[in-house]
């Protein structure tokens, strides 16, 4: 897809956006994200949004300010810190978190290059998940490192009838540590985000408030287990879940660059961080911004429940 958009009377922009795989993504090209875009552009970068799921730019040398001001053009853009993340934001900008492989390296005293290298959503313990995450690329390897997305939309669509209807009237508990953590209370996990476990309850089937579209909403980094059904049902019905929203047909990886950005619609998607850096000697720095999400609602109107824990909003402005 490309479009020339006017961004200025006398200025054109070339917007192309070829898609990278055949459920999910796109590359983006012809616009220089240090510059400041007006409506219609920020329109056209949404539409593809919604359309691909993840957009990818490549060289973007950018600054902190450009990113959270590019990451405006989805929404409202929240700190990087709503559950007491440990992981540092630079100087002035407590939007931006800063995803480093040597700090991981100094915490657990061993290689380890993200705190998330399993499938998961962003932050699904809140009753309001950030409705889009924004990743900027400034160290990365030479080798190795991508990251993989999968598109929820295409797993419920391609479930058959009768299980679409059957997962449609189910909620699922969402917390840190996901199942692993479900029967316990002051996990390590838990305690290392808030003093309070944080804990939400979503329809296992979420529509997505702009497209309309229905998605699996659950993803083995928080989702511990499907209510109204006993642990052994719950287990299974888990696992076939996860098998589906993971099907490699319906995913797409991506290697990172130098000053690459990545955008993904976090209500849409799931993303599994690089398992196959931790054996080599590298380093690996990126810088995450997050909009603020609206509470997820199920195919028949009933929103998000709120367990413990309140939801994150971005800081009103002045």
């Amino acid at each position: 897809m490309t479009a020339v958009i006017n961004t200025r009377e006398s200025v054109s922009t070339t917007l192309s956006v070829e898609p990278i795989a055949g459920y999910i993504g796109a590359e983006v090209s012809g616009v220089n994200l240090a510059d400041a875009f007006d409506e219609r552009t920020q329109q056209a970068l949404r539409d593809a949004l919604y359309e691909y799921k993840v957009l990818f730019f490549r060289d973007q040398k950018i600054d902190h300010a450009q990113q959270i001001r590019f990451t405006s053009y989805f929404g409202p853009v929240t700190d990087a810190h709503p559950l007491g993340y440990t992981d540092k934001s630079p100087a002035d900008y407590p939007e931006v978190l800063e995803v480093d492989s040597r700090t991981y390296a100094s915490r657990s005293g061993s290689r380890k290059y993200s705190y998330a290298n399993f499938w998961h959503q962003d932050v699904t313990a809140l009753v309001n998940p950030p409705a889009v995450t924004v990743l900027r690329g400034e160290l990365v390897p030479e080798v190795g490192g991508d990251t993989t997305w999968a598109d929820l939309g295409a797993a419920y669509d391609n479930l058959p009838s009768s299980l679409q209807r059957f997962l449609e009237g189910l909620y699922a508990e969402n917390r840190f540590g996901g199942r692993e953590k479900r029967w316990e209370s002051g996990s390590e996990s838990e305690a290392v985000t808030s003093e309070t476990p944080i804990i939400s309850e979503h329809p296992v089937i979420r529509v997505h408030p702009v497209t309309g579209q229905r998605l699996i909403y659950v993803n083995p980094g928080f989702t511990s287990r499907i209510l109204g059904v006993s642990p052994s049902q719950s287990d299974r019905i888990l696992d076939l879940l996860f098998a589906e929203i993971t099907n490699p047909a319906i995913t797409v990886r991506v290697r990172w660059t130098p000053d690459s950005i990545g955008v993904w619609d976090n209500r849409a998607t799931i993303h599994q961080a690089p398992t196959d850096l931790d054996h080599l000697d590298v380093v690996r720095v990126l810088h995450r911004t997050t909009v603020e999400g609206d509470v997820p609602q199920g195919v028949n109107g009933l929103q998000s429940r709120s367990i413990s824990g309140e939801p994150f909003f971005a800081r009103k402005s002045a």
